[in-house]
C-alpha cells in the first residue's frame, strides 16, 4: 500500500522527526525549525490527510497513523530517530517509542490520557473549530497577512498568536479547513484512543505543556508515572501548540533530551 507522506528534510546531524497536532500541518514548526536544523537532520512531516499527505484508507487510529510514519521513515532510509511532537503528533511519538523506533522523545501536550468528560469537551471543540475554519476559509489568506488576523485565527492554540507567521496560519487552514478525514481522526485517534504499553518505553522522554494550554487540560502530567524515567517541563507563556511561543526553549529541551540518550543502554 502506498502511503508516502509529504515532508521536508533539512539540516544535518542525527535525524529528528517533527510531528504536528491535528488542526495544523508541518508549517506549525516554522519558528523553531532554524534552530533545530542547526544541529539535526530534520524530517518535518505532514501527518496522513494533512497538506500533501494522502489520507489513510483504513481507520485513522494512532496505530495506523504510526504505521504510516514508520513506512515513511523506511522510505527515507532512517532507522531510529529523535522525535519532537505536539498533541496528536506527540501521542504518535510515544507510540514510536513503544515500538523501539525512537532514540528520544519530546512530547508537547500529548493526547490520549484525558478522562471521558475531557474527551467530549475536546471532541466538541475540535468539531467547532473545523466548522469555523471551513466557513472562514476564503478569508484566511487575507487574515494571515496581519498580526490581528493571525491572532483571531490562532488564539485558541497559542499564548502569543500575534507573534506567529503567515506560514503558521496557513498550517491551521491545512489542518482544520482542508484536512481530509478530520472528523474520523478526531474520533479514532483522539476521543477513542487509550495508550497501552507505555512501560515498554526505554528511551529518554520529556513531557512538555504550556501553562496557558486549555486544550490538553491536565493530561500531560498523567503520562509522567507511566513512562519510566520521564521528565516534565512546564512552559510559561505558552499555549497548546507553543512552537512559536517558546521556540528557543523547545530547541533547548530537544538538545537536553537527546543528551540523555548517552545514559540509556542501546536497544538490542
Amino acid at each position: 500500500m502506498t502511503t508516502s507522506l509529504s515532508l521536508t528534510r533539512s539540516g544535518s546531524g542525527e535525524p529528528l522527526l517533527l510531528m504536528h497536532g491535528l488542526g495544523s500541518s508541518r508549517r506549525d514548526f516554522t519558528a523553531v525549525l532554524p534552530e533545530l536544523c542547526a544541529n539535526f537532520d530534520v524530517i518535518n512531516v505532514d501527518l496522513p490527510g494533512i497538506g500533501g499527505s494522502p489520507h489513510l484508507g483504513q481507520r485513522p487510529t494512532v496505530r495506523t497513523i504510526t504505521d504510516a510514519v514508520e513506512r515513511m521513515l523506511d522510505e527515507e532510509g532512517v532507522g531510529r530517530v529523535h522525535v519532537l511532537g505536539n498533541s496528536l503528533g506527540a501521542r504518535v511519538a510515544l507510540e514510536l517509542a513503544m515500538r523501539g523506533r525512537a532514540l528520544s522523545v519530546v512530547a508537547i501536550a500529548p493526547s490520549g490520557l484525558n478522562v471521558p468528560q475531557e474527551r467530549v469537551f475536546q471532541g466538541i471543540g475540535m468539531g467547532m473549530a473545523r466548522f469555523v475554519m471551513r466557513t472562514a476559509e476564503p478569508l484566511i489568506a487575507s487574515l494571515s497577512r496581519s498580526a490581528v488576523g493571525r491572532t483571531a485565527l490562532l488564539a485558541p492554540l497559542k499564548a502569543r498568536p500575534w507573534s506567529t507567521s503567515p506560514e503558521e496560519a496557513a498550517g491551521a487552514r491545512e489542518g482544520f479547513a482542508e484536512s481530509r478525514d478530520f472528523l474520523r481522526t478526531v474520533l479514532w485517534a483522539l476521543m477513542l484512543d487509550v495508550p497501552r504499553g507505555l512501560d515498554r518505553i526505554e528511551c529518554p522522554v520529556t513531557l512538555v505543556q504550556g501553562a496557558a494550554d486549555w486544550v490538553a487540560s491536565g493530561q500531560t502530567v498523567r503520562y509522567l508515572p507511566l513512562i519510566p524515567g520521564a521528565r516534565f517541563s512546564p512552559l510559561l507563556m505558552a499555549g497548546h501548540a507553543p512552537q512559536s511561543d517558546r521556540p528557543t526553549t523547545i530547541a533547548r529541551l530537544v538538545q537536553e533530551t537527546v543528551g540523555r540518550t548517552e545514559t540509556v543502554p542501546a536497544a538490542a
